[in-house]
């Protein structure tokens, strides 16, 4: 029986995970990457203490100060939360199934990529299709790839791919391209990146991997096909909290809904970061909201006793 069990290792479940184990509690994080949504960074600025860091760097600082508190972690998906009279019962794999029981939960699971749902999405992801250019940017070095997305992260994985590829076609659906203006600037100086605006994507062809995109100007109603050998897919990120979402209250977006103590509808269970109904999804709020819930989960154990 753990005193709380922490679901998801980006920036709350780890700060969580830090907290709770200050207090003394017996702590299991579950996840199956620690860092979390900042995987997909190459840089994170503005963190306190850093001008500048990359992403990298910043997740093994994170994961030596939870093992250095003796947190146990494991890499295990959860697929099932049950209510029990002293807790609750989660149902975890990873190859093998495994149950662990808890006192309190704090979910911490982040956002996952929103999808293009066209033909030949699903088919081709790994074999062309990602949505992690930091992650498999490298193997399309000198190759030719496509970025769907007009914001910031789409802005971020076109820069990133402007360093790697011969020739990168940003697409947005959108007249204009909407970040932050300095990275803007970035992507628009690279001689190799080619924009087309008012374009969606209709379908992802290839035969064995990604050979070609059909964009479709949604003004004019144009086709084209464009060969490139990847697509990274920028489109922004969606809660999917369907593992909790009969159990726990959520808003119109799927986003846990929490009071300012980061608790749920449900004695015993927290949320924080990302999934929650939080306004601004920044790593330096996940990480104020994981001392919440922590600290909320212990005193709900004190008053519970």
């Amino acid at each position: 029986m753990y005193d709380t069990i922490i679901i998801g290792s980006g920036p709350a479940g780890i700060t969580a995970a830090i907290y709770a184990s200050r207090r003394a509690m017996k702590t299991l994080l579950l996840g199956k990457n620690v860092g979390g949504q900042v995987t997909w960074a190459t840089e994170i600025e503005n963190y306190p203490g850093f001008k500048s860091i990359s992403s990298f760097e910043l997740i093994n600082k994170w994961s030596d100060h939870v093992s250095s508190l003796g947190v146990e972690m494991k890499h295990e998906d959860v697929f099932e939360i049950q209510k029990k009279d002293d807790g609750f019962l989660l149902t975890a794999h990873n190859g093998e199934k495994a149950e662990y029981l808890a006192k309190t939960i704090i979910i911490t699971m982040g956002l996952s990529h929103r999808l293009l749902n066209v033909p030949g999405e699903a088919e081709f992801t790994g074999k062309g299709v990602s949505y992690c250019a930091n992650c498999d940017g490298p193997f399309f070095k000198t190759k030719t790839v496509a970025v769907i997305g007009g914001g910031n992260s789409a802005l971020d994985a076109a820069e990133v791919m402007g360093k790697l590829a011969d020739q990168v076609y940003l697409i947005t659906r959108d007249e204009t391209l909407r970040g932050f203006e300095a990275v803007i600037d970035k992507v628009k100086a690279k001689e190799n990146i080619n924009i087309i605006y008012n374009a969606d994507i209709k379908e992802i062809r290839g035969e064995n991997k990604v050979g070609s995109i059909v964009v479709i100007n949604n003004k004019s109603n144009d086709e084209k096909e464009i060969k490139v050998d990847g697509v990274f897919v920028e489109i922004g990120r969606e809660a999917r909290t369907d593992l909790v979402k009969n159990l726990v209250a959520v808003d119109a977006r799927n986003q846990i809904i929490v009071d300012a103590e980061c608790r749920t509808n449900v004695p015993g269970i927290f949320a924080a970061g990302d999934v929650t109904d939080v306004p601004f999804k920044q790593i330096t709020i996940a990480a104020g909201q994981g001392t919440i819930a922590a600290l909320s989960a212990y005193r709900y154990l004190q008053h519970n006793k």
